[in-house]
Formats: C-alpha cells, sequence, structure tokens
C-alpha cells in the first residue's frame, strides 16, 4: 500500500519513526484518515507589517490570522478522489481562538511532473507550492516548501521571493508521552520570520471509506493546473 507521500520519498519513507509512517501512510490504499487533537503552544506572526496580509489569507481559510498560546488544535487527514481523478488529502486545521475557530487548509496531492506533493492552499486552491520531504536522522520528517504558485481564471504566476514564504515543517513523534510534534515556520528570505506555531497532539485513526469526507473538508473550488 502506497501513500502519496510514500510514492514520493520513496525508500527515504522507511526511515521515518513508524508512528510518522503510518501517519503519513493515509491514502486510498490504506483506507485510513487521521484526526490529531491537541494544544498549539504558540501561534505568533512577525513583523507588523505582515498582519494585514493573515488577515486577507485568513478570510480564504490560508495561514492564522491570529496569535495565541496553548490553543486547542485539531487536524484532518482525509484521503478522497478530487474533481481531475487525483487522489487528495486533506490537511485542514482548526484552530480554537478566543475570538472563535480559524482554519488552515490545505490539500495535497503527488505531481509526478514536478516531482513533489503539490499542495494547494485555501478554500479556492489560489496557491500551490511545491513541497519536498525528507526524513530525519532522528525518524522525524522534514517537509520544506519550493516554488509558489498563483492561479485564478487565466492567471498562472510563479510569486517572487520579494513577497513569497518560505515553509519549513518539522514532525516528530515523542515515544516519553505518545504524542506528535509539529513546528511550522515560515520566512521571506528578505524580512525574515513571518509566521510560525508548534505545538502537540495525538492522533485517531478511521475507517476513510466508511465515514466519508465530511460536509466543508473539500475546497470550495479545485484547480487542475500543477
Amino acid at each position: 500500500m502506497t501513500s502519496i507521500f510514500h510514492t514520493h520519498m520513496g525508500a527515504d519513507f522507511g526511515r521515518l519513526h513508524p508512528e510518522i509512517r503510518r501517519r503519513f501512510s493515509v491514502g486510498l490504499d490504506s483506507g485510513e484518515a487521521c484526526v490529531g487533537r491537541g494544544t498549539m503552544e504558540r501561534i505568533r506572526h512577525g513583523a507588523p507589517f505582515v498582519k494585514p496580509f493573515l488577515r486577507l489569507g485568513g478570510t480564504r481559510n490560508i495561514l492564522v490570522p491570529r496569535e495565541g498560546r496553548d490553543v486547542p488544535f485539531v487536524i484532518e487527514n482525509f484521503p478522497y478522489v478530487d474533481s481531475f481523478g487525483r487522489e487528495t488529502v486533506t490537511f485542514v486545521r482548526t484552530f480554537q481562538l478566543p475570538d472563535g475557530p480559524h482554519r488552515f487548509d490545505a490539500t495535497m496531492v503527488f505531481s509526478p511532473e514536478r516531482d513533489c506533493v503539490l499542495d494547494y492552499l485555501g478554500t479556492h486552491q489560489h496557491l500551490a507550492s511545491d513541497l519536498h520531504m525528507s526524513a530525519q536522522p532522528d525518524g522525524s520528517l522534514l517537509i520544506r516548501s519550493g516554488e509558489h504558485r498563483f492561479r485564478e481564471g487565466p492567471v498562472d504566476v510563479r510569486v517572487p521571493s520579494l513577497i513569497g514564504g518560505e515553509a519549513e515543517v518539522r514532525e516528530s513523534f515523542d515515544e516519553s508521552t505518545g504524542r506528535f510534534r509539529v513546528r511550522v515556520r515560515v520566512t521571506n528570505r528578505h524580512f525574515g520570520f513571518l509566521f510560525g506555531y508548534e505545538g502537540s497532539f495525538t492522533a485517531e485513526y478511521v475507517d476513510a471509506g466508511g465515514n466519508g469526507l465530511r460536509a466543508g473538508l473539500r475546497p470550495v473550488r479545485e484547480e487542475a493546473r500543477a
């Protein structure tokens, strides 16, 4: 059984901690989905000029427009087949902040043309990022973003480095607590740190076929262009 993440990583997938391997084996072949519940110890933003862009992104469930500490968190990873016949996995994160829930949505597919996992961001998949995944010596997973593209109608442009963000995600499993740990950092090579969060969660695996894709997980609009 091969997930889109295993397909991308090849033999390197086997170097991941067994719990990380199971989490990133969710897919149509395994028939499993994963729901993680925990706490983000901190959500933080960079310089003040970043905040308007985060608020704008928040209207389409891209990034998180509020800072916070000890924020309850849920991540839902469900596989499905999108409108273009591609196996897709949701990465829908919900942060329960004092002013209400805020979502950070992504849907991921494997792109053989780009030799990466393609990460479509937000409710309308206007932003697409190349993701490159690798196993680390301690069995953790390192994800780094590559090129970003913006798509809206006939518009299809590469996001320049001046305004684009470089994401780094590290996910590991702490055997002493039985929890996954995640750290996300988005930086800009010119302006430094932009956005990030870190915390921990436990995972529950459910039958993806039997439960189906709950209403609201699938994006409003799906983008065919890789």
